[in-house]
């Protein structure tokens, strides 16, 4: 289930049906939200998404790690081969910020969604593969000052 920015009683049921998330939090404050979704196990592919960030949250490092995590489980812990994500084709920020966590760009799908009222979203799309794993994680891991 995505999450269209309708309304509380579609928000508590788009929350309620997350498996496995992160919400971010600064100085006790949500700040934002990513989690799993579009789950193929018979696939062993899963998607990386419905993130949102309060500007307060932009340029620290909470995003990156939550990504880092789940990525970490699928690739480690569920043996999957692909992590996907998309974004509005649109958004310059996330754009760069899925290929600073070793995602590669691999186009966009044009009127792929309606979002926020009806609009029609084109949607870029990015995924890290099991070969691209090491890297990535190892280059998450130096920008988290984790290595």
């Amino acid at each position: 289930m995505r999450f269209n920015g309708y309304g509380r009683d579609e928000f508590r049921r788009f929350f309620e049906s997350v498996d496995m998330g992160f919400l971010h939090y600064l100085d006790d404050e949500l700040v934002g939200h990513t989690s799993f979704l579009n789950d193929r196990p018979e696939d062993r592919v899963v998607e990386i998404g419905n993130t949102w960030l309060h500007p307060r949250a932009w340029g620290t490092d909470a995003n990156t790690e939550a990504k880092y995590l789940l990525m970490r489980h699928a690739f480690e812990d569920e043996g999957y081969l692909r992590v996907e994500f998309k974004t509005d084709a649109a958004n310059e920020r996330s754009r760069p910020a899925l290929e600073k966590v070793g995602a590669t760009f691999e186009g966009v799908a044009r009127k792929h969604q309606l979002v926020r009222g009806g609009q029609r979203r084109d949607s870029a799309w990015y995924a890290v593969i099991d070969d691209d794993w090491p890297e990535a994680k190892a280059s998450i891991e130096r920008r988290l000052g984790w290595q």
